[in-house]
């Protein structure tokens, strides 16, 4: 049966949040659900966001359910009123908007709450989102207490560190009533805040690309709990201080250029895929499509305190022989390691497995302390001293960044990474991309350039690690936590082309993805799950995102070349070379066909679509899709001029003469 476009296109058959554009003066921005995204001054973005969230005792965030839309808009002004409920387990609050948006450039957004149900919380109100662009730059802060303070964002990313038990912002960002941003020479925009007090901190740490500055400092006790009753209100303003004397209104982008340079950048790091989180073994059509990925590695996960690590050894390290890739291997040690290491030398010793890396975590530590490091490297180089031993932390980029680890003592650095720690929506997942690279951007500076690790990859957390209680059960007609319906589709494999390409073009060492089967992998199983109905593919098939890891594969040891697009919310992409041959992927991460640019290409390039159109055959039939005859073209002085259909990739190949 025909699926849907909408499941082709993001998993789902629901329609997109609908974006509207409205203005403020010289102001452009848009409304979707329930907020305000992308305020900009001619073409430069002064925020990013603003949204307010209600986070449950776990810090999960209540998805909003919005009614009683009213949206009044002329040529240079507007006013917007909605109620909101969030409702989850104990969690029952309410709240109506009114945003009002001036032709003198001034926003004026308030909030009026009230909580129906006593529920504890760890946060309610405004969370606004300032671009990363702003790293760097100089600011002035408004503190409670009436105190101005000249400051400036951070370069690279600000730790949010640990004080008496308390996440901290960043600092001097803390007491704040408001911000003045410098936007031009001649303008300046300033950001208000009542209702609460105010701090920021760098969500780049978890790569939000974003500086997000929220109510209600941490260092406050938490989770609160909230009484039936209690009302909460809050305001968040914005005005210009001074204006220009000729503005540009903003125009939509007919077309987009994408742009690859001249400069080869660094070899193509290790790819790999994590263990699957199911419990079927790969079957013979399963290892020959992995075969085909031309993987560097395979990570597994060994909990050494539990004897049944040696199976799983056993069985990964034959399915790692019969694919032909070494093994990422996790170690989660207990605080008997040293018993722990001495048996699991001697089942190395018996079953040799072929061994990439070694990852070094504590079961019961966030960050890994120093003690387990340098005792595994006792024993493990002596077992085999060429085998490179890492760590950092099993979760973020955050808990990395407070880490106390000497570079020293590690061959190299790892951190793992997901893009829904605070947002969930497509356009979010896309901003986080182009923060993936500051993240190792950060990471060599944190730790004297050691090589980088990122592993693994995934769609959703793959636990909570901030979780005060414990989760309530799924239910029969929920999908688990940690799979997300963009798995199989279309999106899917343009953020992954995305994730790849700011992340190899920041030069790690290696970069490990999702898992080898299953909801959460490249490919399903032939086995069905009671809610398989809630993710849209059959059984058997591989996932869009597949045939990038396919296409990237095929350049294993080949160089990573920059690229360059004009609009890299919508349309991402990477370039490849080995020996004479030059590949282009770019895939558009837009809802709407994108009429699309590529310069510098040779003179006849081989095309091949993967879009709604040729979506069923490359899922059915990977093997077809992947060795039928490509459409031939010839640039224009190297130029190429294409439409690229909703959320399609396309995979370019030429070569030098």
């Amino acid at each position: 049966m025909k699926q849907p476009k909408k499941i082709l296109y993001y998993g789902k058959d629901e329609p997109l949040e609908k974006q509207i554009e409205i203005k403020a003066g010289p102001l452009s921005l848009f409304y979707e659900a329930g907020d305000l995204r992308y305020i900009k001054f001619n073409e430069k973005e002064i925020v990013r966001r603003v949204y307010v969230a209600v986070r449950d005792h776990n810090w999960d965030t209540i998805i909003p359910a919005i009614s009683n839309i009213q949206i009044n808009s002329s040529i240079d002004s507007f006013k917007i009123t909605y109620d909101v409920e969030h409702i989850q387990n104990d969690v029952n609050f309410i709240w109506k908007a009114e945003i009002v948006g001036k032709s003198d450039g001034s926003i004026r957004f308030n909030m009026f709450g009230e909580a129906l149900t006593t529920f504890w919380r760890n946060r309610i109100g405004f969370c606004i989102l300032l671009p990363m662009d702003y790293a760097g730059s100089k600011t002035q802060i408004n503190h409670v207490d009436g105190a101005v303070e000249e400051s400036v964002f951070p370069k690279y990313i600000a730790p949010q560190l640990i004080i008496e038990g308390k996440p901290s912002p960043v600092e001097p960002f803390s007491n704040m009533r408001g911000l003045i941003l410098n936007i031009t020479p001649q303008m300046m925009v300033e950001l208000h805040f009542d209702g609460d007090i105010f701090e920021m901190e760098d969500q780049r740490n978890w790569t939000d690309a974003s500086f997000k500055i929220y109510s209600t400092p941490l260092k406050y006790p938490s989770p609160v709990e909230i009484k039936t009753g209690t009302k909460i209100s809050q305001t968040f303003s914005l005005n210009l201080k001074k204006q220009d004397q000729i503005y540009i209104s903003s125009q939509e982008e007919k077309e987009i250029t994408f742009s690859i340079e001249k400069n080869i950048l660094s070899s193509l790091p290790n790819i790999g895929l994590d263990e699957a989180s199911h419990d079927y073994p790969l079957d013979q059509q399963e290892i020959e499509r992995l075969q085909a990925l031309n993987l560097s590695h395979q990570r597994i996960n060994l909990y050494l305190s539990n004897p049944n690590y040696k199976v799983k050894l056993r069985q990964l390290s034959k399915d790692a022989n019969k694919l032909d890739i070494n093994l990422e291997v996790a170690l989660f040690l207990s605080n008997n390691a040293e018993a722990e290491l001495i048996e699991f030398i001697e089942i190395l010793e018996e079953i040799k497995p072929r061994i990439a890396t070694w990852l070094i975590f504590h079961e019961n530590e966030i960050s890994t302390s120093e003690k387990w490091i340098l005792l595994c490297r006792k024993y493990l180089k002596e077992y085999n001293h060429n085998i490179e031993i890492g760590s950092g932390t099993n979760v973020f980029f955050a808990d990395l960044n407070r880490s106390k680890i000497s570079s020293e003592i590690i061959d190299f650095v790892s951190y793992s990474i997901n893009p829904q720690v605070h947002a969930f929506d497509n356009l979010s997942l896309i901003e986080s991309l182009a923060a993936q690279s500051k993240t190792i951007e950060s990471a060599k500076k944190l730790f004297n350039n050691k090589p980088i690790a990122v592993t693994p990859i995934t769609f959703k957390m793959r636990f909570n690690p901030n979780a005060s209680k414990k989760d309530e059960e799924i239910k029969s007609d929920q999908l688990p936590s940690q799979v997300d319906e963009r798995q199989m589709s279309l999106f899917g494999a343009g953020w992954t082309l995305g994730s790849l390409k700011y992340l190899c073009e920041s030069c790690p060492q290696s970069l490990t993805y999702y898992e080898t089967t299953g909801w959460r992998g490249v490919m399903e199983t032939k086995h069905v799950s009671p809610v398989s109905k809630l993710f849209n593919l059959l059984k058997g098939k591989v996932f869009p995102l597949y045939h990038v890891f396919a296409d990237v594969g095929e350049f294993k040891n080949g160089k990573i070349i920059r690229t360059i697009s004009s609009n890299p919310l919508k349309v991402t992409g990477l370039a490849l070379q080995k020996k004479n041959k030059i590949r282009v992927m770019i895939a558009n991460l837009n809802f709407k066909t994108q009429k699309l640019t590529v310069k510098n290409l040779r003179s006849l390039v081989h095309i091949r679509y993967l879009d709604e159109n040729s979506f069923d055959r490359a899922i059915q039939s990977p093997e077809d899709f992947r060795t039928q005859i490509l459409e031939k073209k010839f640039t224009v002085n190297g130029s190429l001029k294409f439409e690229l259909l909703p959320f399609g990739l396309v995979c370019i190949d030429s070569y030098y003469e």
